[in-house]
């Protein structure tokens, strides 16, 4: 009877030894990536709540810049012009709402006025809101201070306009529908607003 001895091939216990010891590597990588990729993030939204934290609306402040969180980092510019932007982009959508307002039947010669004022108001605070991010996307080309002086005085004006658009409510007469749509439009858009000049004070308060 004849017995036969299996060896082992030295060069393929080699082989696996380098397979096992690469895998380990890659999976000691991929968790340390994965814990790093969650502190960061972590990092990056405690960064929105702190400058949330000194606005008049922190809650729709938080809410409107949380899904940016990893674009902004901790980055001062890119939260201030995020921040314009969401602005910005509230204002339109404020504009859009109003501008259909004034296309419905039946509105009386008072309603109709005060749409169209609010309408010039909204797109001149629209104006001052592109100013202000074109300024703040541009931030460091020339002085600082001046710029920053600028930006804060456009996002201010754009502010008094939205306000301005609901003064005419306690002179004149106007529907409730009419006035609930041009109010909660003007909310919309103050909030982010304010919210975003709040956060630049804050941030570049010289």
């Amino acid at each position: 009877m004849e017995t036969y001895y299996t060896m082992r091939n030295p060069i393929s216990c080699h082989l696996l030894s380098i397979l096992v010891a690469f895998l380990s590597l890659s999976n000691l990588h991929a968790t340390l990536a994965a814990t790093t990729s969650a502190s960061s993030t972590k990092n990056y939204t405690s960064y929105i709540t702190s400058a949330c934290s000194s606005t008049t609306y922190p809650k729709v402040c938080y809410n409107s810049l949380i899904p940016y969180a990893s674009k902004i980092k901790a980055n001062p510019q890119r939260l201030c012009n995020t921040a314009l932007s969401v602005a910005l982009k509230a204002a339109s959508n404020a504009l859009s709402t109003i501008s259909a307002v004034s296309k419905q039947k039946g509105l009386t010669q008072s309603e109709a006025g005060i749409v169209k004022d609010c309408i010039e108001n909204i797109g001149d605070s629209i104006d001052e809101l592109k100013q202000s991010l074109n300024e703040m996307v541009n931030l460091g080309k020339s002085d600082v201070k001046l710029q920053i002086d600028d930006i804060k005085t456009w996002v201010s004006a754009a502010i008094t306009d939205e306000g301005t658009c609901t003064d005419g409510f306690a002179e004149r007469k106007v529907s409730a529908m009419v006035e609930s749509k041009i109010r909660n439009s003007i909310l919309n858009v103050a909030m982010p607003t304010s919210n975003a000049l709040s956060i630049i004070n804050t941030l570049y308060s010289y």
